[in-house]
This record gives C-alpha cells, structure tokens and sequence, in this order.
C-alpha cells in the first residue's frame, strides 16, 4: 500500500478508505519507508534481538531454578538413603 502511495498509483486518502486505515497510521507507515526504504517492511533489528536477548534471559532464569529444585531433590533422596538405613541398624523401626 505505502509503495502504491509512492510510485503514484493511489492517493493517500484512496488508500486510506481501501484499507480502512486511519490517516496516523499511514503517516508513520509512509515517514517509515522513507527513513527505512524496502527495510520498513521488515522487522528492525533491534526489536528482534532484545525479544531474543529477553528468551534467552528467561531460558537462562529457569535453568538456575531447574538447577536449584535438582539439587534440593538430590539431597533429599541422600537423606532418606542415609535415614532408614541408619535407623534399622541402631534397632529403630
């Protein structure tokens, strides 16, 4: 739509009416390509790698909880281990 707008083929206004747009948004759709060209169609680089750098941060945090709920079954497992054995030794039941 902003490149029909661009090479002549339609009117902002037509364009607007098509595609039930508000006159804003095809302002910052249109002040977009000409800052960005081709590129203002594709994602910004930028926006994509803090949404990366936030899954990879959110990866990150569960592994250290995944690695904190693993130990604390470890040791439990090793106290029950150690528990019962220790007790029927010493006559306890």
């Amino acid at each position: 739509m902003v490149r029909q707008i661009a090479e002549g083929h339609k009117r902002p206004a037509q364009a607007c009416r098509d595609y039930q747009l508000a006159d804003s948004v095809l302002a910052r759709w249109r002040k977009e390509y000409e800052e960005r060209g081709e590129a203002a169609f594709t994602p910004k680089e930028g926006a994509q790698k803090s949404a990366q750098e936030a899954r990879v941060a959110e990866l990150e945090r569960f592994c250290g909880q995944l690695a904190v709920e693993n130990a604390a079954l470890k040791n439990a497992v090793q106290s029950y281990q150690v528990g019962p054995a220790t007790a029927s030794r010493n006559g306890i039941r």
